[in-house]
């Protein structure tokens, strides 16, 4: 009897270890993940030196005024087109008409008294060459006639002083262009100062980028510069046309401002860029590998990328990267010629996966 239950306690072990193995054997016979891959391949490229940047108008300007008054009147929203001498705003000028009403009626009394000294100096002179006046006599009107004619002029610089004022009133446009911010709304008050409306010209379009010291020697005014805009997926050729002498006020780095030559419907001031300057210097032709940024995995402050294995096995591979063009980045250290990676998969991807493709 002992023996007979020693041997059903023996069988029952035997089935328990044996479900347990097909168990594990389920779990880590995982399918694989289908994946698109790449092989990397080194290229000698021309030299050039890349660097980033940023879209900016040719010309713009924060419009203000020189007096206080409240807004009467707002003729354009942000993104409208205008013309060169439109009007843009209107602030009230109440005071302003009081002013010059005031220097006008002081300019018909200065011209008033103008006439009527001029009126007594002919008669003093005439007296005076018939020996009935004095020479002081002569002498007061003289400068009698004389100060009614300075305050004639006087009061006519005060006339076009006001006026004057009357253009701060009237803000109208310095440049055709795009209406892109507006600071001011209908019955709020004006500050001298105060910016109003931001205008821009949509026409010519510049990229400001910023070059490193060990990178700036290498370029002139003379290089060629192509211009990629990430966000509408298009390339520009520029031409540089303003090269900074110092970093002293820009943390160590030089700007380089380049001018687009096309233009097109979507570009807009603020957009940022890829610039990359074609350089014939030996230092910059370098044999490097450039992989799709749609293939990097970050993690915290590490990147990598999945490599595939002979065993068609995703690992986790960190990466030292350096720099990005269009929609690649180089790889500095990390990958190796002829190695695969994975540029995109379907389901879930760890490192240790095995993979098909």
């Amino acid at each position: 009897m002992k023996t007979y239950q020693y041997i059903l306690l023996s069988f029952a072990a035997i089935l328990t270890v044996g479900c347990g193995t097909t168990e594990q054997k389920e779990i880590t016979e995982l399918p694989s993940v289908p994946v698109k891959v790449a092989q990397v391949n080194a290229s000698e490229s021309a030299g050039y030196i890349a660097a980033s940047g940023k879209i900016e108008a040719g010309q713009n300007a924060n419009l203000s005024t020189r007096m206080m008054g409240n807004v009467t009147k707002v003729h354009v929203k942000v993104g409208d087109k205008v013309s060169k001498g439109q009007t843009l705003i209107n602030i009230s000028n109440a005071d302003l008409i009081a002013q010059k009403a005031q220097v006008e009626a002081s300019i018909i009394q200065a011209k008033s008294d103008l006439k009527n000294a001029e009126t007594d100096f002919q008669r003093f002179k005439s007296l005076f060459e018939k020996g009935s006046a004095s020479q002081k006599e002569l002498d007061d009107m003289t400068t009698r006639f004389e100060v009614a004619k300075a305050n004639v002029e006087a009061a006519e610089q005060m006339k076009k002083g006001v006026e004057a004022q009357f253009a701060y009133s009237n803000i109208k446009a310095p440049f055709s262009g795009v209406v892109v911010n507006s600071f001011i709304k209908e019955g709020m008050m004006a500050n001298p100062g105060m910016p109003l409306i931001a205008l821009e010209d949509a026409k010519n379009y510049q990229v400001v980028a910023s070059i490193s010291e060990s990178d700036i020697s290498n370029i002139t005014e003379d290089t060629k510069a192509m211009v990629y805009v990430k966000s509408i997926e298009k390339e520009f050729e520029g031409n540089i046309i303003e090269l900074s002498p110092s970093a002293q006020n820009t943390g160590g780095q030089y700007l380089v401002k380049i001018a687009i030559k096309a233009t097109d419907p979507a570009l807009r001031s603020g957009m940022f860029v890829n610039v990359k300057f074609a350089t014939n210097s030996t230092e910059t032709e370098t044999s490097q590998i450039m992989i799709p940024t749609s293939a990097l995995i970050q993690k915290g402050q590490l990147t990598g990328v999945y490599v595939v294995t002979d065993d068609k096995i995703a690992i986790l591979r960190w990466l030292r990267l350096g720099r990005t063009y269009n929609e690649k980045v180089e790889v500095i250290s990390g990958l190796g010629e002829n190695e695969h990676f994975i540029l995109s998969h379907e389901g879930k991807l760890y490192n240790g996966a095995k993979v098909t493709f």
